[in-house]
């Protein structure tokens, strides 16, 4: 592709406006509606230059397809203990990366140094590594069809950009939470922490689109400690947020005094706390535990790549596969379960406007009552199963770490939608005679094929006769992923809708690390085996 036939708009694509469109169900969001306006990043015209030198050396050098990348990438935390600040770090990249398809083969090749020359040494080099693999390649690589959109601009939903607010006011506002939690009789210990992420990346396709986009992430996170008067015991309760796209404002309006004062409360509670009996219980989820359990056993299992064994030295394998065998015909779970992958939601950890390969983010149906119907898929996946989906084109799963990391497929936004009528969390426990309720993520495993798993949690209340009634301790369960889902009998409606995620999902080898978010209402599970965790608990 030559630099002279790149077809550029006139206009940002759709009229400039991020992808915003909120799935069915999620009316409980976390935060004000995005207004996108301004903020909008356009393309940098030396960032386009670069990106177009690099794409043309690929081209030129033999390349079918390529596509490039040149990106910002901020880190900056400050962490705290008690009276004392224990951590404060601020860490910067910037680069271009480079992928090229050669005769059916991938090559890939990144520089620190931001010229032209440099760009076009990159696309070169790019591309005749892309022409020595192709000389062993079994199964040349083919890439579903993809619309140019010309330049477009995408921004995260965010109010106050993090990186706006001094490092100072940062940590007094996280030592001032922490007297709150010290102030409570019974804590001896806090430890809180922030977590930014800021990336300004433009990436560039050889087939027309030229994508800027900033992304903002933010994880506050807070452990508070307490200890019993003899001694004898601790408690802890963390898991107390869950990252997302936003800025500064979240940390303000999530992370506050009231909040910090219920978590203190509860740490203290859990020294009091009755160890669990084992046995079956029905299970009234929170959606700030829930989201892991659906992480683990719907969101990896659901990967492509890792069905199909490419994961398997690694991340392990999957229980869904083949897709001949399980694509429209394994149950996931009830009829009203209904899954969607997206990477368009607003304040979702793994939204964007265009992925790595030019594709335009959307939502799509992964479980659709109750049946697995389809998975994640980049361009290069998703013929191989189009035959058994029926849809030829890739679902925007192309995604790096940095500019340094060529692009794979990699977890979007996955959701478990709510029930169309309002149903209250009340209305489960009422509804539930003999249960737990749980709260926030704890511990976890789970096997390579994310077929057998064991989940703990931080807060857990007795259920009798439709009454929270006592705390109690030491809870895990255990379940296969399909028997768990199965036995999910109520769900909550639009309000009971929560988002949790992660920071710090790892897959790939070299490992990358990804974000994403997974969206929930609370749910209820009928008899679920539950262990005793505790020295000396039972199974």
């Amino acid at each position: 592709m030559k630099r002279r036939d790149f077809v550029r708009s006139s206009a940002l694509a759709a009229g400039g406006v991020a992808l915003v469109r909120t799935p069915p169900g999620r009316a409980a969001a976390q935060g004000p509606p995005f207004k996108p306006a301004s903020r909008l990043p356009s393309v940098d015209p030396a960032t386009r230059d670069l990106l177009l030198e690099a794409l043309d050396a690929a081209t030129s050098a033999g390349a079918q397809y390529a596509d490039a990348r040149v990106g910002l990438y901020l880190d900056q935390r400050v962490g705290t203990r008690e009276e004392k600040v224990t951590n404060v770090s601020e860490e910067s990249s910037l680069g271009l990366g480079v992928r090229a398809l050669v005769n059916g083969s991938w090559g890939f090749a990144a520089s620190n140094e931001l010229s032209r020359a440099a760009a076009a040494r990159a696309g070169r080099a790019a591309a005749a590594t892309g022409a020595a693999n192709a000389r062993a390649v079994r199964s040349p690589v083919a890439l579903a069809p993809v619309e140019s959109y010309g330049e477009v601009g995408w921004s995260s939903d965010y109010e106050i950009d993090p990186w706006t607010v001094p490092l100072g006011d940062k940590a007094e506002y996280l030592l001032g939470l922490n007297r709150t939690a010290l102030a409570t009789k019974g804590v001896s210990f806090v430890n809180s922490s922030l977590h930014f992420v800021k990336i300004e990346a433009t990436s560039a396709t050889s087939e027309g689109t030229i994508a800027a986009q900033r992304i903002i992430r933010t994880n506050p996170s807070m452990s508070i400690t307490a200890v019993a008067p003899d001694r004898s015991d601790f408690q802890t309760r963390g898991a107390v947020l869950d990252p997302v796209g936003r800025g500064w404002e979240f940390v303000r309006s999530r992370m506050t005094t009231g909040a910090v004062e219920v978590w203190a409360s509860e740490a203290v509670q859990k020294l009091s706390a009755v160890p669990v009996e084992p046995g079956a219980y029905d299970l009234v989820l929170h959606p700030s535990h829930l989201w892991l359990t659906i992480h683990e056993s719907i969101g990896h299992p659901t990967e492509l790549d890792r069905a199909l064994g490419y994961e398997a030295n690694y991340a392990g394998t999957s229980f869904l596969a083949p897709p001949s065998e399980v694509l429209g015909r394994l149950r996931y779970g009830p009829d009203f379960m209904q899954i969607v992958g997206e990477r368009t939601s607003p304040g979702g950890l793994a939204s964007i406007g265009w992925d790595e390969e030019g594709v335009k983010a959307e939502e799509w149906p992964i479980v659709k009552d109750g049946i697995f119907v389809d998975y994640q898929t980049t361009r290069e996946q998703a013929a191989w199963i189009s035959d058994l989906t029926g849809i030829t084109h890739s679902h925007g799963c192309s995604h790096c770490q940095s500019w340094e990391h060529i692009p794979f497929q990699r977890m979007p936004n996955m959701n478990l939608l709510p029930a169309e009528e309002e149903i209250s969390e009340e209305d489960l426990i009422s509804a539930t005679d003999d249960g737990i309720y749980i709260e926030s993520r704890g511990s976890y495993s789970i096997d390579q094929q994310r077929y057998n798993f064991q989940f703990g949690g931080q807060v857990f209340w007795e259920i009798k006769d439709g009454k929270k009634t006592r705390m109690l301790r030491d809870v895990a369960y255990q379940a296969r992923t399909t028997d768990f889902w199965n036995a999910m009998d109520m769900i909550g409606g639009p309000r009971t809708y929560q988002v949790g995620g992660s920071f710090y999902d790892g897959k790939g080898q070299p490992g990358q690390v990804n974000a994403v978010s997974h969206g929930c209402p609370v749910a209820r599970f009928r008899q679920i085996r539950v262990l005793n965790t505790g020295a000396g608990g039972r199974g």
